[in-house]
C-alpha cells in the first residue's frame, strides 16, 4: 500500500486540510495489530512495498520462529556511498489492550479534538509514520550522506529484536554517525534513561499435605525471602544513592511486579516464580547488581535444601536493554536541536533500543512526538501538532541533508 492508497483507505484523515502529513502513514500503521504476541510481518511487508516503490530494497532480519522480523533500508548519498550518515530508528510492535476499557476501538484510530487516538499512535507509530511520509522526499533529495530506517520486533518486551538489528547495521560496517530513536519525548532531546533488567527467579520446593508442613518446602515462603531482598536493595538505592538529578525518579529502582504459587490451600507449595526488575542510572553497574541478586538466591536454596536436597531455585534474565548516557557535548545534541526539537536537560526513566545503539559506537538520543503519559494506557492517544513537528523535523533533516 502506496502513501495514497493509505490516505484513500480511511477518507476522514485527508478532511481537514490543516492535519499533518504523517497523519495519513501513522493511521495506517496503527491500524495494524503488532502487539507483541502477533506478527509484525504485515507491517513489515507494507513499508518494504513502499520501500521498494522508492528503490530501496530492504534487509530484513527474522526472528527464529520466521513470524517477526527487522527491517534496515539505506538511502545511499549521491555519491553511491552508504557508510556514515543518520539512523531514524523505531518499533514496530505496541503493548496489549487486554483488560483496558477504551472510549473507541484500539485498532481503529480515531481523530478526536486535535488528538489521534489509538494503541500505538503515541509508542512509537507517529514517528515511523513521518518517517514513511518523508520517503518520497528522502529518495528525490541528492544525499551528502546516507539515512539508514531501522524498525525492530519487540522492542515492548525487553529491547528483543533490536540487538540483531544492530548487529547487522555492525556487520555491513555503515558506521553512523548518528542515531534518532523515535521515542514519544514530546520532541524534546533526551540524552540518557535507565538501563533495564528483568528477573526471574523459580523456586522449586517439596509439596505435602498442609498437615504435614515439616515434609514439605513451602516455595511460596522462601520466594519471600526474595521479595524482602528486592525490597531492601530498593530502598537502599532510594536512601544512599547514586543519584542521578536529570531523572524525576532521580535513583535506581527495584520492584517485584509478578508473583505466581500454589495450587490449593491445604498444599505446601513446591512451586513460586517471583519475577522482578530494575532500572539502574548509569553509575550503577549492572552486572554487579545482578550479581548480588543471584547471591541472594544461591543463599535461600542453601536453605530450602537444608529441609530437602531436592529443592532448587532458577534465576533467569528474562530481558536486559543497556542505559543510554550521551555525553554533553556529543555532536548529534547540537545536530538534533538544529533540527528544531527541543533541547532538555532531562533524562527519562523508561528503556528503549538507544543503548543499544550507542553500545555500538553510534552517538544516540532519544526524539520523538507523544508524551509518554499517554504509553500503554487505554485511549492512548498522539497529539496532531507533536506529528506536524516531527514531520517539520524530518523535512529539516532532509533540508540539511541535501547536496
Amino acid at each position: 500500500m502506496s502513501l495514497a492508497s493509505a490516505r484513500d483507505a480511511d477518507q476522514t484523515i485527508q478532511d481537514d486540510p490543516t492535519d499533518p502529513a504523517g497523519l495519513a502513514w501513522t493511521t495506517t500503521l496503527v491500524e495494524l495489530d503488532t502487539t507483541s504476541r502477533e506478527s509484525n510481518l504485515p507491517l513489515i511487508e507494507l513499508v518494504s512495498t513502499e520501500l521498494r516503490a522508492h528503490g530501496i530494497e530492504p534487509v530484513l532480519v527474522h526472528d527464529e520462529t520466521g513470524a517477526k522480523a527487522n527491517l534496515l533500508a539505506t538511502f545511499p548519498a549521491a555519491d553511491g556511498s552508504v557508510t556514515g550518515g543518520i539512523v531514524l530508528s523505531g518499533h514496530t510492535d505496541v503493548v496489549p489492550v487486554d483488560g483496558q476499557e477504551w472510549s473507541s476501538e484500539p485498532f481503529a484510530p480515531q481523530v478526536r479534538d486535535g488528538r489521534l487516538y489509538g494503541r500505538g499512535t503515541c509508542d512509537m507509530k507517529a514517528f515511523i509514520g513521518s518517517v514513511l511520509t518523508a520517503l518520497p522526499q528522502l529518495a528525490a533529495t541528492e544525499l551528502r550522506e546516507p539515512v539508514h530506517l531501522a524498525l525492530s520486533y519487540d522492542e515492548e518486551v525487553g529491547c528483543v529484536g533490536a540487538v540483531s538489528l544492530v548487529d547487522e547495521i555492525v556487520r555491513r560496517d555503515l558506521r553512523p554517525r548518528a542515531c534518532i530513536v523515535g521515542e514519544p519525548t514530546s520532541m524534546r532531546v533526551i540524552r540518557g534513561h535507565k538501563a533495564l533488567t528483568l528477573v526471574r527467579v523459580a523456586f522449586h520446593g517439596v509439596a505435602a499435605h498442609s498437615s504435614r508442613t515439616p515434609h514439605g518446602v513451602n516455595a511460596i515462603e522462601y520466594a519471600s525471602r526474595l521479595v524482602a531482598f528486592v525490597r531492601a536493595a530498593a530502598d537502599r538505592f532510594r536512601l544512599e544513592g547514586p543519584f542521578d538529578e536529570h531523572y524525576d525518579v532521580p535513583f535506581t529502582t527495584a520492584t517485584v511486579n509478578q508473583i505466581e504459587g500454589g495450587i490449593a490451600v491445604n498444599t505446601v507449595p513446591a512451586e513460586c516464580t517471583v519475577t522482578f526488575e530494575f532500572r539502574a542510572v548509569g553509575a550503577v553497574d549492572v552486572d554487579a547488581t545482578v550479581e548480588q541478586f543471584r547471591a541472594e538466591a544461591r543463599r535461600i536454596e542453601a536453605a530450602m535444601r537444608e529441609e530437602n536436597p531436592a529443592a532448587r531455585v532458577e534465576v533467569t534474565i528474562g530481558a536486559q536493554a543497556p542505559g543510554l548516557e550521551t555525553a554533553d557535548d556529543e555532536d548529534v545534541i547540537a545536530f538534533v536541536e538544529g533540527l528544531g526539537a527541543v533541547a532538555s536537560d532531562e533524562k527519562v526513566a523508561y528503556g528503549t533500543e538507544a543503548g543499544l545503539f550507542q553500545r555500538a559506537g553510534i552517538p544516540t538520543v532519544v526524539c520523538g512526538p507523544g508524551d509518554i503519559a499517554q504509553a500503554h494506557a487505554p485511549d492512548e492517544f498522539v497529539e496532531l501538532d507533536q506529528i506536524r513537528r516531527c514531520d517539520e523535523l524530518l523535512g529539516a533533516l532532509l533540508a540539511r541533508l541535501g547536496a
